[in-house]
């Protein structure tokens, strides 16, 4: 019976995601999920990317967290925001994305970005009708992640290897992370950045840039 509940819980929120996803693309909302364990720095990125783009693009942020709107406040200075608290859950689904979806003009988007709970294992299961996944790894965490955690790195678009200015003093192996990654996702292209320094960020902005009109082309 636990299956059948498992799956029709599955089932029906990749049906709303499906529901988010056409709803986004009719309004040309190119749509991230960013995924990371917690204190990798992934609002940080988020700052320094929405800062980036904020004369090219117009975006909004989601921002999911268990508890308290910390990092919704922080991004509130650089665009709309949307704070989700799961009370306790591991990640967010697509009926809670939906339901902030109406507080955000979407005919004013042109990116949407999806702040996930920190978590690498629940909130790769769950469909919130992105357009793509982004992984987040920081060095501090270790080269291990990779192997231990291999479907978020299956189904990302792109990883983001943050703090690696830090990567001397960590030890980071950066051969086994690289030789891990290519075991799991041969294509998957990496960033290496220093959120808190900005290195690294034009070169994920571009490449939000690239991959906008590319699936914006394939609409048409």
């Amino acid at each position: 019976m636990r299956v059948d509940v498992v799956h029709n819980v599955t089932k029906l929120n990749d049906a709303m995601a499906q529901q988010i996803r056409e709803t986004l693309r009719e309004k040309r909302i190119f749509c991230l999920n960013l995924i990371s364990s917690p204190g990798s720095g992934k609002t940080t990125i988020l700052e320094r990317t929405l800062d980036h783009l904020r004369d090219e693009l117009r975006c909004a942020v989601i921002v999911g967290d268990l508890a308290t709107s910390i990092d919704a406040y922080r991004m509130a200075e650089y665009a709309p925001t949307i704070q989700i608290n799961t009370d306790g859950g591991c990640h967010l689904d697509a009926a809670m994305v939906s339901t902030a979806l109406e507080s955000l003009k979407l005919d004013e988007l042109d990116v949407l970005f999806i702040e996930n709970v920190g978590n690498l294992v629940c909130p790769v299961g769950f469909d919130l009708g992105q357009d793509v996944k982004v992984g987040i790894l920081s060095v501090t965490e270790g080269e291990d992640k990779v192997a231990k955690y291999p479907r978020i790195w299956r189904e990302a678009s792109i990883v983001l290897l943050n703090k690696i200015d830090l990567a001397p003093f960590v030890f980071f192996n950066r051969t086994k992370f690289y030789a891990d990654l290519e075991q799991v996702n041969a294509l998957l292209p990496v960033i290496e950045m220093s959120a808190t320094k900005g290195d690294g960020v034009s070169r994920f902005c571009d490449w939000i840039l690239r991959e906008r009109e590319d699936r914006l082309a394939i609409r048409r």
